[in-house]
């Protein structure tokens, strides 16, 4: 069993549609550590509001990012390294999310509009592609994060995680 100290969290973010899961679900697998999605925290109306369309306000997404804060104080309390996905499109929600900065890994999965857009079309999700462009408006890019460029292949963007982070 890990000691608390060496557990940590590395957390997957973008815009929806970048590869936040595939890439989460395989680094999980690879290290032997948990994974959860960001959407798994999401209450029931949030969903509801995604799916017809609507953008998600900053109250809207408050108790979301507390569930996804209080699982990884869990995971850490627990002395268990995990993988999560969320958007935290803007430095206040990774703020929220992040309570132990020294052992959450930040990774920030960028791409190409176009890109994007193209496999939110071929996807079946909550999450419409018609409301990518609020994301890209949206989106404060990181200061502090390791960033992949999600044209690349997802077994060597999980490399390059596992390689950047020594894990």
């Amino acid at each position: 069993m890990q000691s608390r100290a060496g557990s940590q969290a590395v957390l997957l973010m973008g815009v929806s549609g970048s590869g936040k899961t595939t890439i989460g679900e395989k680094l999980a697998a690879a290290l032997g550590w948990s994974f959860r999605d960001a959407d798994s925290f999401h209450p029931a109306k949030n969903v509801a509001k995604m799916s017809a369309g609507h953008s998600l306000t900053d109250e809207d997404r408050g108790p979301w990012l507390a569930a996804i804060r209080a699982y990884l104080e869990d995971c850490m309390a627990r002395r268990e390294s995990t993988v999560v996905t969320c958007s935290a499109l803007k430095e206040k929600y990774r703020d929220a999310i992040i309570s132990d900065p020294a052992r959450t890994k930040l990774v920030f999965l960028q791409g190409d509009f176009d890109l994007i857009q193209k496999r939110m079309e071929h996807r079946e999700h909550f999450m419409k592609a018609s409301m990518l462009k609020s994301q890209f408006e949206t989106l404060e890019p990181p200061r502090d994060a390791l960033v992949l460029d999600i044209a690349h292949s997802p077994e060597a963007l999980v490399a390059e995680v596992r390689r950047a982070f020594e894990l």
